[in-house]
């Protein structure tokens, strides 16, 4: 099990360019990637995506990268085919711009030095396969920190909902303890009910037969307290897997919420109704801790 909680960083140098990664995760409903990486690396960002998409299913994710020359201060300089296709852009502008008898004014240097390629540092341009390789390594190390760093968090939370669930079947057995109280508790309401209506008007004994009996169904719990049992069968079983479990977690514990809501509903004995309550507050504590499980 994974928390969809975690934060890694990582530094590197070469190709005369320094790196700083940043990746981080938190909560989400699926896999959302936000990636702020510089485009002058070909394929670096499509790359990433893929990788991140492989180490993780669930969470709003962060990664960000900056390049950074080496050595500081380094002279720039402007890269005569960069400066070329710059002006080829411009002229091609205006020459579109005449033909519809239009006049653009004249662009500034400040603009044409502005454009991509134009300007570079006094260094050589790095070799885009060798950085691009580089980097791609530093992410595999990156995101593999991230990930121990969700599983370590992941550990812990198993721990957690490994105990809530323990809870919520002790609250259970709890729960059937009280059935033979309860049912002897309805039993003398009835016949007090029943003494009431006989001694005061004639009573269908046949009818009176009938109405207990459909109140004794709709009273009966028996099949929420199964269906519970059920679901914690079904939960400590998804903890067993090697395999992301948020989801089908988050969905059971609407289930669990459901068989409890209708316990309490269907009390009418103040034990039951008691730990019908408790039931419900240890739930709410499981499905607040499901939101963090990827």
């Amino acid at each position: 099990m994974h928390s969809m909680t975690g934060f890694a960083a990582l530094s590197g140098t070469g190709q005369g360019l320094s790196s700083a990664w940043e990746l981080r995760s938190v909560n989400a409903r699926g896999l959302d990637l936000r990636l702020r990486v510089p485009d002058t690396v070909p394929g670096l960002d499509a790359a990433l995506r893929e990788k991140l998409g492989a180490a993780l299913t669930r969470g709003s994710v962060s990664l960000s990268l900056k390049l950074e020359p080496e050595r500081k201060g380094a002279q720039t300089r402007l890269a005569p085919e960069g400066l070329g296709a710059a002006l080829d852009l411009v002229a091609g502008a205006e020459q579109a711009a005449a033909a519809r008898g239009l006049t653009l004014a004249p662009s500034p240097a400040s603009a044409v030095i502005s454009m991509p390629g134009v300007l570079v540092s006094g260094a050589e341009a790095p070799d885009t396969e060798a950085l691009r390789a580089r980097l791609l390594g530093e992410a595999d190390e990156l995101i593999a920190a991230l990930v121990e760093m969700r599983a370590g968090e992941g550990a812990a939370l198993a721990a957690i909902l490994a105990d809530q669930i323990d809870e919520i079947a002790a609250l259970i057995r709890e729960a059937a303890g009280h059935l033979p109280a309860r049912t002897a508790h309805m039993a003398a309401g009835f016949d007090a009910a029943l003494a009431r209506l006989r001694g005061g008007a004639d009573v269908d004994e046949g009818r009176v037969a009938q109405e207990m009996a459909v109140l004794a169904v709709k009273a009966d719990v028996a099949e929420e307290l199964d269906r519970l049992r059920a679901h914690v069968g079904a939960a400590r079983g998804l903890l067993a897997e090697d395999a992301p479990a948020g989801r089908r977690l988050d969905f059971l514990t609407q289930e669990f919420n459901r068989e409890a809501n209708t316990l309490c509903s269907k009390a009418q004995y103040a034990p039951l109704s008691a730990t019908g309550l408790a039931l419900k507050t240890v739930i709410d504590r499981f499905r607040e801790q499901v939101q963090n499980v990827e």
